[in-house]
């Protein structure tokens, strides 16, 4: 019987983590840090299997690791800027290290990728029970262009008139307006509702009880 794992966190500026460090734990590779002027190197007795998934407005630079990341942290300069969402997801003994890729790929797509998100994607084989994935995900959607786009924008707030309402300070009412969704707590549910749906149809697909 599969065991069911999966779990959420952010990289983010604000708890002095580093996405290079990040990206350079989990896929076992030697990264340079272009802010910090080092090079982060983790030595790993099994190499991870480690690829990136892009969406298809993706500039040809995203599908390189080092350049992907230090672009990341180059955009995001704010002390509390979150860098990428990460998920760490148990993959099912039950299935033979191709399989357990193929379900993982597919889900990825479907779920992330294919909504604008890059996927920086690292399977851990250290011990034989417990195969899992580490996945960074961008938290910035792409324009039309390949380049870098909003993750939202301000909205100011005018009366039936189109006249602008000030706050008791005297500054205008503004509100925030996401364009992507993809930091609502609902979306978290949303994904572990889809893995453990992805994880069942394979595995039936499969004969597999």
């Amino acid at each position: 019987m599969a065991i069911f794992h999966m779990s959420f966190s952010n990289i983010s500026a604000g708890k002095g983590r580093s996405a290079i460090a990040s990206a350079a734990y989990r896929s076992g590779e030697k990264l340079f840090d272009d802010k910090e002027g080092r090079r982060y190197f983790y030595a790993r007795s099994v190499i991870p299997e480690s690829f990136i998934l892009t969406p298809k407005n993706a500039p040809e630079w995203a599908s390189d690791r080092e350049k992907l990341w230090n672009e990341v942290e180059k955009n995001d300069r704010k002390s509390n800027s979150r860098y990428a969402k990460e998920f760490n997801v148990a993959l099912p003994v039950e299935l033979s290290e191709s399989e357990q890729k193929e379900l993982l790929t597919k889900y990825v797509q479907e779920n992330f990728v294919d909504q604008g998100m890059v996927a920086d994607v690292a399977i851990h084989r250290d011990h034989s029970d417990n195969p899992h994935a580490h996945v960074m995900l961008t938290n910035r959607p792409f324009n039309p262009d390949g380049s870098w786009g909003l993750k939202a924008k301000t909205q100011y707030i005018k009366d039936e008139n189109g006249k602008q309402l000030l706050t008791k300070s005297g500054f205008p009412k503004q509100r925030k307006i996401w364009l992507v969704d993809w930091d609502k707590k609902e979306k978290i549910n949303e994904w572990r509702k889809n893995w453990a749906l992805s994880v069942n149809q394979f595995l039936a697909q499969k004969n597999i009880p």
